[in-house]
């Protein structure tokens, strides 16, 4: 994880020309007087970030194979390729929590996949810590636009708004009952019934195969509950505002899950 905090011993530092007295850097173990010390802010900071990204333990030698679940807030997400099967869309109502802690619900777009491939994932969420913004990046892949090298199972992605290119293969149903779209399979091997849980009479889309590509969005939840594999892993806690950068184009032509 990068960049980690400074834990250790802090030096004393001679306070440079015409730095005003409130800008010092105190003696020793001890920060300005008045002021939040940001390298400990950021140090008690980062187990909550993780919490709050639901991620905790998952993390391990740099990759992920865990079911992934990022909620409570919106999260900013960018990827340069999102290749699934069986792939439905339903217009739903997520509920959410107001600033002021009152619920509300907020009109999202509902997607599903059975199997899915991934071409690289940025995750960005901010987090007030202390009064202060700190961002959570979480980016999962290699550098590789032509692998799509991440796997999931049973994706569900409420999106607020996303901008990107969409091709869909197969039997193609538009402007389809919301309830009637279908995605994954239960034991038995049957379709599950409305598994995007969404109210009768709600736009829907339903296709066998979906590829976005250079996608750039906002999901108020995303939810990987099966199974999530990467190579690569990283993990940063920035203070302020940082985007994720924008998603390359892919190359190629990705596999069958």
């Amino acid at each position: 994880m990068s960049p980690e905090p400074d834990t250790g011993p802090e030096r004393y530092v001679s306070p440079e020309p015409g730095m005003s007295p409130e800008h010092q850097e105190s003696p020793v173990g001890r920060g300005p007087e008045g002021r939040t010390h940001w390298r400990r802010s950021l140090a008690v900071a980062v187990p909550a970030l993780l919490a709050a990204g639901g991620l905790g333990s998952a993390m391990a030698s740099g990759a992920l194979a865990v079911g992934l679940q990022i909620q409570d807030r919106p999260v900013d997400f960018t990827t340069s390729s999102l290749y699934g099967t069986q792939y439905g869309a339903a217009v739903v109502d997520q509920t959410v929590v107001r600033p002021d802690g009152s619920t509300g619900s907020v009109r999202v777009l509902r997607m599903g996949f059975a199997d899915g491939m991934l071409n690289g994932l940025c995750l960005s969420q901010r987090q007030q810590i202390a009064g202060a913004t700190y961002t959570l990046l979480l980016t999962l892949g290699d550098d590789n636009p032509g692998s799509w090298e991440i796997r999931t199972k049973n994706t569900v992605l409420d999106l607020r708004n996303a901008t990107g290119v969409l091709d869909m293969d197969g039997i193609v149903d538009l402007n389809t009952n919301g309830a009637d779209v279908k995605t994954v399979r239960d034991a038995s091997g049957a379709y599950v019934v409305n598994p995007l849980n969404s109210p009768q009479h709600r736009f829907g889309i339903q296709a066998r195969y979906a590829k976005f590509d250079r996608i750039v969005g906002t999901a108020q939840d995303f939810q990987i509950p099966g199974l999530l594999t990467t190579p690569k892993l990283k993990l940063s806690v920035r203070p302020g505002t940082v985007a994720c950068p924008a998603p390359a184009a892919p190359t190629g032509t990705p596999g069958t899950p």
